[in-house]
């Protein structure tokens, strides 16, 4: 079946207006609800990044008087537009300091934009009055003051329609514009998306049209039909005073059609308030209306202009005009939520980004969002509902770690660091990550520990020194921990105290002297297994994981060489698989007696402990 094509007059579904209105920007979208802004850009990396601000809680009086409360939007909308447009070329720019606009470069954009619009629509139209209806065909002599008056706005206000036209089909034609006008169209569709009652997803917001009612290009159009009526309206006034071309070229000779001209231009100029208050309440009461034949007329002119200033937008450009369009609903519903500026974050979006994120990477660790988070706050996990949002550095850093752990790196080597028993602890990927079943190994291991008095230990394949580390902090043993890789026992020792020694061995080879308590959590994974699991696992070190074919390997090894490691009575401590047990209870039953099987918290066996017959 053929794709339905989307109209560029009307959006599928009933019409209920908002307030929420729209400025496109570079590579961007800012919203304005009643009460917040938000503006959506795409920086140079392609991310999407946001800014948001509230209005200043005081009700101003002017917002409910008539053409006033025009006047003064229009002149806070080219200001504030400005402001965006510099904070979209910011982020535009990236790290071009030079490329940056700046206060004193957003003053002097205001005051150019200013400058140039009175020189287009005031003394351009003024100047050709006076060159073709005064000095070529001399209509001011020839013609009745009312027709005159009549003949001269009509001329100035085709002028101004095709200096409009004009202008912007020219900026239509460059690039950077028009991309700017494809991110207008974005604004438009999913404002349109919203007030006829559509869900504001992209696919939705793709179908609906581009031409809205409340468009700055609306507005251009009313202002210049307006100051045709407008200006009509004091040119016949100013000629009952008395003031006409033929009586200033009485006055002063051939100069007084230049000065008549002059003075029409200043009236103009000072008529802009009133001309741009009136186009507000005109375009403000234009747009609540249904788009049925009648109000079509109004509406038809702006919306055929803004054929020049829309364009079809991609789904990212939809994307960017969707997230800011939210964000000012949510503001606007809530007030506690906070501002933010460019790549800071509120908690609840750095929630839902992580959720995002790590769904598209098929990890489904609920609790884990919390805990990255914890990393790259620095802060405890009851202290996360405290924090309502994250600034730039801890955002960059939010982001990275994302990429990072949805790449498949374990979190804990993502944010180097592990947390072992309430021990905080370095890690990178040169050592197997502390586990909580590993927790269960260091609980008995501590039990027989102060079961003697002055206890030499053995902490055996050590690898991040996770159980040493807690064996030194909670009991006075003299602790040896040991480990074949140099790289393993380089961080073991950053997360050692000094007392604790430490000896690069392959399983007790290398080892001095007797013991009264080993414990080890030796590599227990059967080799034709480990390529089958989750590449959390199988990115850590494999000597850390392969136990050989059947996963036995080094309790052999251990089976053998620990009675000659351990005094009399000493006692070894073994995390096993929890399918080992019975296998290893029978390596060790020759050198040791009591063997005892315990069962982790969650119900597998997972450790042997055994006493040297």
């Amino acid at each position: 079946m053929a794709k339905k094509k989307t109209s560029e007059w009307r959006s599928p579904g009933k019409y209920t207006p908002c307030s929420i209105g729209g400025q496109a920007l570079l590579e961007g979208v800012m919203m304005r609800g009643a009460t917040c802004t938000a503006v959506c850009c795409r920086d140079e990396k392609g991310e999407l990044v946001v800014y948001t601000e509230r209005a200043p809680a005081k009700k101003r009086l002017w917002r409910k008087v008539p053409i006033v409360r025009g006047v003064v939007s229009f002149f806070s909308s080219l200001v504030g537009g400005i402001r965006y447009i510099g904070k979209s070329a910011d982020i535009y720019a990236g790290e071009e300091d030079d490329a940056k606009l700046g206060k004193g470069g957003m003053f002097l954009a205001v005051l150019f934009a200013l400058v140039l619009a009175v020189a287009l629509f005031i003394v351009v139209p003024g100047l050709l009055n006076w060159l073709v209806m005064d000095l070529w065909l001399g209509l001011s002599e020839k013609l009745d003051g009312n027709i005159y008056i009549l003949v001269i706005s009509l001329f100035k206000g085709v002028i101004k329609v095709l200096i409009l036209v004009l202008y912007l089909f020219l900026t239509s034609r460059l690039k950077d514009i028009r991309r700017t006008y494809m991110y207008h169209g974005a604004e438009h569709r999913t404002i349109n998306c919203y007030e006829h009652n559509m869900e504001l997803t992209v696919e939705n917001v793709q179908k609906c049209s581009t031409r809205h009612a409340r468009c700055g290009t609306t507005f251009l159009f009313y202002t210049v039909f307006l100051s045709v009526l407008v200006m009509a309206l004091v040119t016949w006034l100013l000629s009952l005073a008395g003031m006409t071309a033929d009586n200033m070229s009485d006055a002063v000779g051939k100069a007084g059609t230049f000065l008549y001209n002059l003075a029409l231009m200043g009236a103009g100029l000072c008529c802009v308030p009133v001309i741009a208050g009136l186009s507000y309440e005109l375009l403000r009461f234009v747009a609540k209306m249904p788009d049925n034949a009648f109000f079509m007329i109004f509406k038809a002119p702006g919306f055929a202009l803004q054929a020049l200033t829309t364009k079809k937008p991609d789904d990212c450009m939809a994307e960017a005009a969707i997230v800011a369009f939210e964000k000012v609903l949510e503001m606007e519903a809530d007030p506690s939520v906070p501002t933010v500026d460019f790549y800071e974050m509120t908690m609840k979006d750095a929630r839902a980004y992580l959720q995002k994120t790590y769904a598209a990477a098929g990890i489904e660790d609920e609790s884990e969002p919390d805990w990255m988070l914890c990393a790259v706050l620095g802060v405890k996990r009851t202290e996360l509902a405290h924090i309502a949002k994250l600034d730039k550095e801890q955002t960059l850093r939010l982001k990275k770690y994302a990429e990072e752990r949805a790449s498949g790196m374990p979190l804990d080597y993502v944010a180097g660091e592990s947390d072992f028993l309430g021990i905080k602890l370095k890690v990178n990927e040169a050592v197997h990550l502390p586990r909580m079943e590993t927790e269960t190994v260091a609980l008995e291991a501590e039990k027989a520990i102060k079961a003697k008095k002055n206890a030499r230990v053995l902490d055996l394949m050590t690898g991040s020194g996770c159980i040493a580390a807690y064996l030194s902090s909670v009991t006075d043993a003299d602790i040896t921990a040991s480990d074949v890789d140099e790289a393993a026992l380089e961080v073991a020792r950053g997360n050692l105290p000094d007392t604790v020694k430490t000896v690069r061995s392959d399983v007790l080879s290398e080892v001095n002297g007797t013991f009264d308590v080993i414990v080890s959590n030796p590599p227990y994974i059967r080799s034709g297994e480990i390529d089958g699991l989750q590449k959390e696992v199988t990115c850590q070190p494999r000597i850390s994981l392969d136990g050989g074919e059947d996963g036995l390997k080094y309790y052999r090894l251990i089976a053998e060489q620990a009675p000659a490691g351990l005094n009399d009575g000493g006692v070894l401590v073994l995390e096993i698989g929890f399918d080992q047990a019975a296998d290893v209870v029978k390596l060790l039953e020759n050198g040791f007696t009591d063997i005892k099987v315990i069962k982790d918290l969650g119900g597998r066996d997972r450790c042997v402990t055994a006493v040297k017959k």
